[in-house]
């Protein structure tokens, strides 16, 4: 059956189910609605009569996708509104429209393959998604597996990755969309839709992580960005850092092991920065304080993360080396600041200078970790980019960016994907929240809610075995995948050619 619907309004409605498709995502957090519109978009695209409306279903299903998961995209625009206030509703339009690109091209690729199914899209959509994840430094945020993290199906993120996973999830919307067109052949499908649908409906069920007797602290400030940086703020939000760093712990606690502050959690450049640092380690006591600063040397800015020891000494340094574009640096910055555009956190015209490389800090007794500093944990393979294996994973972030209920979240949702897949815990202090210590399940064990000052005391969890994902990462699935998108160009031509004859 053809849905009635003609001209505009079939773009319009494909476009309404993007937009409900993005419930699936934090903070809503429903991937079986997800599934459904998904499956409503490729009903519409089976019915397209040409690669040209098939590019525009995908790409209006993309657009109102992005546009809803998104949405908190303006908010970083927002905290200067007098200099960048302008930017939001555009910055939101040319990112979803932008981004659904990708989706327009998956959809068009698959009715070339394939004018007689939808199956294709299984093959071009995880394409695209894996091409979003690393083009122009990648951004491959709101990801359709995102939304599994809190189901069993999330699990399968040590296994085969976020990228494979995203395949699964496609070829069960794909089944569902089949079923409805086609009843016939429904029983051979029904067996897939039910396992598909009950992954991202049951709960995680993994069993109690093991944890080791060494505890972190998780310091979360709550500096509102708009003030954070405000000469009469600055003593208030650095005083309760102290004050929650010097807390003595609850009743039968241990003593943490570790003091962990948010991203940029001082003001002051590292150089200019050494009485803070004497007063943090003060309030430290016995426990290193890692925190974020900002750094700087003859000729670049670093946006940094530093361990102290017990006397305020600057043990160990990591820079961070994946940069948010058009935010900590500006792509043709010169051309950009001859028109009045900078970056939003830049602190240099040309924005902060990357660092070398993921890089593995060494805490003693407690292990070694790998420090992930804000927008790098958006990403699978900076957490598995290091030489060797941590012990545990530390994000340091300031999500008071991203506003107060979606991009924390989304945030958050994919610090606890990188934990799954590498099998490790990981500890996240963050500015305004969400800080939490977060199990190899990528279960939270502990946390400060959304926009709430306070530190919490957590014991770190032991790392699992080595997970398949944290040994192959995305090479083996790129491989296949590319073979798949060439054998089925070969069987489109050949059909084409069979038809000719």
């Amino acid at each position: 059956m053809t849905p009635r619907l003609t001209g505009w309004r079939q773009p319009c409605l494909v476009a309404a189910l993007g937009v409900i498709a993005a419930f699936g995502q934090a903070p809503y957090d429903q991937p079986l609605i997800l599934m459904v519109a998904l499956a409503g978009a490729l009903y519409f695209f089976a019915q397209a009569k040409s690669l040209r409306q098939a590019a525009l279903f995908g790409w209006a299903f993309g657009t109102g996708y992005f546009a809803h998961a998104l949405h908190w995209i303006v908010s970083p625009f927002m905290v200067d509104v007098a200099r960048h206030g302008w930017m939001a509703p555009f910055a939101l339009l040319f990112l979803a429209a932008g981004l659904a690109l990708f989706w327009g091209l998956a959809f068009w690729g698959a009715r070339r393959l394939s004018r007689e199914t939808s199956w294709a899209v299984v093959l071009t959509l995880p394409a695209v998604e894996l091409i979003r994840g690393y083009l122009f430094t990648g951004f491959p945020w709101a990801m359709i597996s995102q939304s599994l993290v809190d189901t069993s199906g999330g699990q399968a993120l040590a296994w085969i990755g976020p990228y494979a996973l995203n395949l699964l999830m496609v070829a069960v919307a794909v089944a569902v969309s089949q079923s409805a067109q086609d009843w016939a052949s429904r029983t051979l499908r029904f067996g897939a839709v039910l396992l598909g649908l009950g992954a991202v409906t049951l709960p995680v069920m993994s069993p109690d992580a093991r944890l080791t007797a060494h505890t972190i602290r998780l310091i979360q400030p709550n500096a509102a960005q708009r003030v954070k940086w405000d000469p009469a703020q600055i003593p208030v939000f650095f005083d309760r850092q102290l004050g929650l760093t010097a807390a003595l712990p609850k009743e039968g606690d241990p003593v943490p092991d570790l003091v962990l502050w948010s991203e940029t959690a001082i003001p002051w450049v590292l150089d200019l920065a050494a009485p803070a640092l004497d007063q943090i380690a003060q309030a430290g006591g016995t426990a290193p304080v890692a925190l974020g600063v900002q750094r700087r040397d003859a000729q670049n800015y670093f946006n940094s993360m530093v361990v102290l020891d017990r006397v305020g000494n600057v043990v160990q340094t990591y820079d961070k080396h994946h940069l948010v574009p058009f935010g900590e640096y500006m792509p043709f910055a010169n051309f950009f600041a001859r028109v009045g555009v900078f970056g939003l956190a830049q602190r240099a015209l040309g924005g902060y200078a990357a660092g070398p490389g993921a890089q593995v800090l060494d805490f003693g007794e407690m292990g070694r970790a790998l420090p992930l500093i804000c927008y790098e944990a958006v990403f699978p393979h900076d957490a598995n980019a290091a030489t060797e294996r941590p012990d545990f994973l530390i994000q340091i972030t300031n999500d008071a960016w991203f506003g107060k209920a979606a991009g924390p979240r989304q945030h958050l949702a994919q610090a606890r994907m990188r934990a799954i897949e590498q099998g490790l815990p990981l500890a996240r202090a963050a500015n305004t929240g969400i800080s939490a210590m977060i199990d190899p399940y990528g279960r939270l064990l502990a946390s400060l809610p959304l926009n709430q000052a306070g530190f919490v005391d957590a014991a770190l969890p032991q790392p699992l075995a080595l997970t398949i994902y944290s040994r192959t990462g995305d090479l083996p699935f790129a491989i296949v995948l590319l073979l798949g998108l060439v054998a089925a160009s070969i069987s489109a031509r050949s059909r084409e050619g069979g038809l000719k004859n």
